[in-house]
């Protein structure tokens, strides 16, 4: 029987996995077609800026769901958090101010503008009871389990 085998540039055999050629293809794609940027400030100095979305871990415990998100030199009066339909909603803007005073930026590469992020809501997920903490630039959603969907335990006796 034949195994398809792959040459890598270092001239090693490996094995082909088409899952992970498939995974360098999206990704290669998606930084191919990724969101296009619009450039701002005058003809002598373009700045790009890239259309953003803060980084989240979501965790849960027995008692609720937490979403973290990063949101480094965002004013908390600049983020929105509703829950609307089942769906969590997380909006804002991070502005960038430009100084004219003889400083001459080499380089750009954090994001700047308006964000959304939406994430539907688990059904044991109680969407009254939402609360938010922003804090060194991180703000925290919990989202409170809600006590009757929560699984009960029952002893079965064997025989």
């Amino acid at each position: 029987m034949n195994a398809l085998t792959r040459w890598s540039p270092l001239n090693e055999v490996s094995e082909w996995n088409p899952f992970r050629e498939m995974d360098e293809l999206q990704n290669r794609l998606a930084r191919f077609f990724g969101p296009a940027s619009a450039r701002r400030g005058d003809a002598r100095e373009d700045i790009t800026v890239a259309e953003w979305s803060p980084l989240v871990d979501i965790t849960e415990d027995d008692k609720e769901y937490l979403i973290k998100a990063e949101l480094p030199e965002v004013k908390k009066g600049e983020v929105k958090v509703r829950v609307e339909d089942g769906v969590l909603y997380i909006s804002g803007s991070r502005n960038f101010v430009k100084e004219d005073k003889g400083k001459r930026y080499h380089r750009i590469e954090r994001a700047y503008g308006s964000f959304t992020r939406s994430f539907s809501l688990p059904e044991d997920a109680d969407a009254q009871q939402v609360h938010a903490d922003f804090k060194d630039g991180v703000l925290s959603v919990h989202v409170a389990k809600d006590k009757n969907a929560r699984p009960k335990s029952i002893e079965v006796n064997v025989n």
